[in-house]
């Protein structure tokens, strides 16, 4: 049965989300999962922020599209947004790289990944579809957009972020006239074109498009026969629609959601070890830039049952506390000193020892009089008894990744070599 048309936009819209990409920058915290599979904010993941805000819009008709190390991803989607229920006609579908239409034929691009899905997204009888990155942290309103595009009657809504031009040359940037209409897509252009009006600012690509449906479908099989296509958004299906269709753009601060504290309009591609660090150091903020706390628009995700954190010992040099941090359920800080630092779900520190600037990932052990400044740790590390980083990058490089900016990835294999190299 077709919707009525009195319905909100988004109860006739399905969410497509793109979370097949590995996320090369981010290094050895993808190695064994996806970017959108990586840890956020104290209990998320990233590809939460997508699916919340797609929940939160009122669109309750799902699909994630998985390829590079799927496992981790496609079991926390299934334990953590197992709550839709299909007789409520709300689904969840995740659809991994599985050679539908052709026995050697991954994923691929990022059209690719919706055209081979096509017949699925046919059964969901939907109008509109919103296709989104599923590897970015921010809170948006979706049917903001939706209606947007239904007003404007485009044939592509494209979300759009201001950016400082000279910024914009990393990005696909948006040449818009005054009404916002795209004349002009460049992809990462050196000379980015500015906002009528505003010379010190582009927009930005986000890589959230609005589409109707049946125009979409088209444009998809279309670009699967052609041979010279790479089967991706941004590269063809984008400069198509706006060289012969109508393209729009949808400006993120008209649909971002913030709570009243946030300073300005919150978004983060958090796909570098320094971008990573410093995105999850902020939260621990005073007025932290992104409110987690935002019960109105909430963020959901897998949630362990653990026991509250606990804080033991009292005595001089030997005091187990926390300053200016986040720490998750679970955790124990037994004697030491946490200052500016996020711990995930079950993080163990010893006596003695102290995290300043840390973000250390579920299940870390930290050992007795282990020293960490400006650390990323990943899942399951046990840091051994006395082990300093943060104060010499020369030894830091030795045994674990130092980034540009300083901040040192530790994982599982960086420290068994460590302890193979040193008997």
């Amino acid at each position: 049965m077709k919707p009525t048309p009195n319905q909100r936009l988004s109860n006739r819209a399905m969410a497509f989300v793109l979370a097949g990409g590995r996320g090369s920058r981010l290094k050895e915290l993808t190695d064994s999962r996806a970017k959108p599979a990586v840890y956020f904010g104290g209990k998320t993941r990233i590809v939460d922020f997508a699916l919340s805000n797609a929940l939160n819009s009122g669109i309750r008709k799902m699909a994630i599209a998985t390829q590079y190390k799927a496992h981790s991803l496609i079991r926390h989607c299934q334990r953590g947004w197992g709550f839709l229920r299909a007789e409520r006609n709300e689904y969840l579908d995740i659809l991994p790289a599985s050679q539908r239409t052709s026995e050697d034929k991954w994923y691929l691009g990022t059209a690719d990944a919706v055209a081979q899905n096509i017949d699925i997204i046919d059964s969901y009888d939907v109008d509109y579809i919103v296709v989104l990155a599923g590897d970015h942290i921010y809170k948006m309103d979706y049917e903001i957009m939706l209606q947007q595009h239904v007003d404007t009657d485009a044939d592509v809504t494209i979300g759009c972020l201001t950016v400082p031009r000279m910024e914009a040359t990393a990005f696909g940037v948006m040449h818009c006239d005054a009404a916002d209409r795209i004349t002009d897509f460049l992809e990462k252009p050196a000379d980015p074109p500015a906002i009528p009006g505003d010379p010190d600012h582009a927009l930005a690509s986000m890589g959230i498009y609005v589409f109707k449906w049946s125009f979409l479908r088209d444009l998809l099989i279309q670009d699967m026969e052609d041979p010279n296509s790479a089967h991706d958004f941004g590269n063809d299906i984008i400069p198509q629609v706006v060289k012969g269709g109508k393209a729009q753009a949808h400006r993120f601060s008209d649909s971002c959601v913030q709570s009243g504290l946030e300073a300005e309009p919150y978004w983060r591609d958090v796909g570098t070890i320094d971008a990573f660090w410093r995105a999850n150091i902020d939260l621990t903020e005073f007025t932290p830039p992104l409110d987690l706390y935002d019960n109105s628009w909430p963020i959901w995700t897998y949630a362990e049952s653990v026991p509250p954190a606990k804080f033991i010992h009292n005595e001089e040099n030997r005091r187990g506390m926390a300053v200016s941090s986040m720490v998750s359920g679970g955790c124990i800080i037994s004697g030491s000193e946490i200052l500016e630092s996020l711990l995930f779900t079950g993080v163990r520190s010893h006596s003695f020892s102290s995290l300043n600037q840390v973000v250390a990932l579920p299940y870390v052990e930290v050992g007795r009089e282990a020293k960490l400044t400006k650390c990323v740790v990943d899942r399951g590390v046990h840091i051994p008894d006395g082990l300093v980083v943060g104060e010499d990058p020369v030894e830091d490089a030795k045994w674990f990744r130092v980034s540009d900016g300083g901040v040192v990835l530790i994982t599982k294999p960086m420290i068994a070599a460590r302890a193979a190299a040193l008997g």
